[in-house]
């Protein structure tokens, strides 16, 4: 991409208001005129913007829809639009990644039995985009860098810096089916009912006299049981299916 200082084919590009927090604010509000190279790809003039393509539903050139390999030429009008939610991920179960940053939403998207992996440790963009074309998962992440790999089985941009709306985004957008309670918190795993006697070697005396629900991880064999936080986590699970439910049996 140029700047309007350079020659080369002008253009007229508009991106959807969604989009504005990712452009320079000159390229806010409606149609700019903007110099290209006359090689580059409409793709790539978009990332050059600072728009991850991750958060593109698709390019119009002349009101017509355009790949993201078309090369941009004289006079074309541009618009950038947002993606449709709730989205589809076509090609594989609804699976997600999040990286080291993300992971109080990892834990509550996995309360709600929604599959998601997460590392934490920060193990670089790299292996990141590697894991999730391997295990076909959708990468989630606030990191633009990372949201550009093209290793990437599928991303998108977690707009907010807070946990709360950070899940309303997630939820809205992927509409994923939700299972509460069927995940371990800890490592994704899958939950299974267990008695007291069952988990007797994992937990103390006094958890076992208290509480007769148990519930047994069937990969990291971690226990859980309804204690002081269990009311905050069934509020948060009540206002997600509420909201974006029904809850998948």
């Amino acid at each position: 991409m140029k700047d309007e200082h350079t020659t080369g084919p002008q253009i007229t590009l508009e991106v959807a208001p969604e989009l504005g927090l990712f452009v320079p604010h000159k390229r806010r509000g409606g149609p700019t005129a903007l110099r290209v190279d006359g090689t580059s790809s409409l793709g790539h003039v978009v990332e050059s913007l600072g728009v991850p393509l991750t958060e593109v539903g698709g390019v119009n050139v002349h009101g017509r829809p355009a790949p993201f390999g078309y090369v941009p030429v004289d006079g074309d009008v541009v618009r950038v639009g947002a993606v449709v939610r709730p989205q589809q991920v076509p090609g594989a179960p609804l699976r997600f990644l999040l990286d080291v940053h993300l992971g109080t939403l990892a834990r509550r998207m996995r309360v709600l039995g929604i599959d998601t992996a997460y590392e934490a440790v920060d193990i670089g963009d790299p292996a990141l985009a590697a894991r999730s074309a391997q295990e076909r998962r959708v990468m989630l992440s606030r990191d633009r860098g990372l949201l550009r790999r093209r290793e990437l089985w599928a991303g998108a941009y977690v707009y907010s810096d807070r946990p709360d709306e950070q899940l309303r985004d997630v939820l809205g957008r992927f509409a994923p089916e939700l299972r509460p309670w069927t995940r371990c918190t800890a490592c994704n795993g899958t939950l299974v009912t267990a008695t007291g006697d069952e988990v007797a070697d994992r937990i103390e005396d006094g958890t076992r006299r208290t509480y007769d629900v148990f519930a047994r991880c069937t990969a990291c064999e971690g226990v859980y049981w309804r204690g002081a936080h269990h009311d905050q986590l069934e509020r948060m699970v009540a206002d997600a299916v509420a909201e974006f439910g029904p809850v998948t049996p």
